[in-house]
């Protein structure tokens, strides 16, 4: 995903922290795993890869607290994160009520930009867009999780948005509606869409669950199913506390992201239903 060894480390260790703050909890310690395969890569981008943990975890305000290391084929590495939340606060994605709005903080597209940098096609004002996004921490969890109005919690990682949205409403027993032309989309994505640009794993998730899903089209597929690596925040949110989510949102930084993507109905003859 990314050609960097500190951008990998910064990306996978905000995508293991991500788990924390999706359930409203405060992270408070991490401990690193990494695999190397110390014949074929030098140990010090190893290293590099460790202070770009240390540079996230800085952001969260957490130690690096050693960790595990092994020799290995291939490079890998993520992190063991503990975390503290007051369980009146615990935010579950199975708990959506009808009604409740539907929101996501962050774009969708990581995995189609990621492909199309792999593939070489990457336009020059793409570069970087998708690592930048996967960079950046979901801190805003911990504070929704102080919000009763905030009834399910839940990010967006590879299942991609229809895969994680299908467990919250199918564990919710409800339906959701979403309105596609609502979703924050990367920009130009319609032309690596019609380079039939995706990751393997697109496809993969759509056989998953197409028999949930209502209202798709082919292009559709493309987006919706695109498997997210360190994805926004997908929220249900008490109507009643619309205002007062949305101005956290607005408080945090999320000011592009307060219009809500969909809500959530009666259980129907699908999972979910896009318009």
């Amino acid at each position: 995903i990314g050609d960097e060894a500190g951008e990998f480390g910064k990306i996978a260790s905000a995508n293991s922290i991500s788990d924390v703050y999706a359930m409203g909890g405060k992270p408070l310690m991490a401990r690193a795993i990494l695999g190397w395969p110390i014949n074929k890569l030098p140990v010090e981008l190893a290293q590099q890869v460790i202070d770009g943990a240390r540079t996230i975890c800085a952001e969260a305000g957490i130690p690096l607290a050693g960790g595990h290391s092994i020799d290995s084929p291939e490079p890998i590495f993520g992190l063991a994160v503990s975390g503290l939340v007051d369980l009146k606060n615990l935010k579950q994605n199975n708990t959506a009520k009808e009604g409740n709005l539907i929101y996501l903080t962050k774009k969708i597209g990581v995995g189609i930009l990621s492909t199309a940098g792999k593939r070489g096609i990457l336009k020059k004002e793409h570069v970087g867009v998708a690592a930048k996004q996967m960079m950046q921490l979901n801190k805003l969890g911990e504070k929704a999780g102080h919000l009763k109005g905030v009834t399910a919690m839940t990010d967006v990682t590879g299942f991609a948005l229809l895969g994680h949205l299908i467990e919250m409403a199918e564990g919710s027993g409800l339906t959701a509606e979403i309105t596609y032309s609502k979703i924050p989309l990367f920009d130009g994505l319609e032309f690596y869409t019609s380079q039939k640009c995706m990751p393997g794993n697109t496809q993969k998730n759509w056989k998953s669950f197409e028999t949930k899903v209502a209202g798709i089209t082919e292009e559709l597929i493309f987006t919706l199913c695109d498997p997210q690596t360190n994805g926004g925040l997908l929220i249900a949110v008490d109507l009643n506390s619309k205002s007062e989510f949305e101005q956290l949102l607005i408080t945090e930084g999320y000011e592009n992201f307060t219009e809500p993507i969909g809500v959530m109905k009666s259980k129907g003859e699908k999972v979910v239903t896009i318009i």
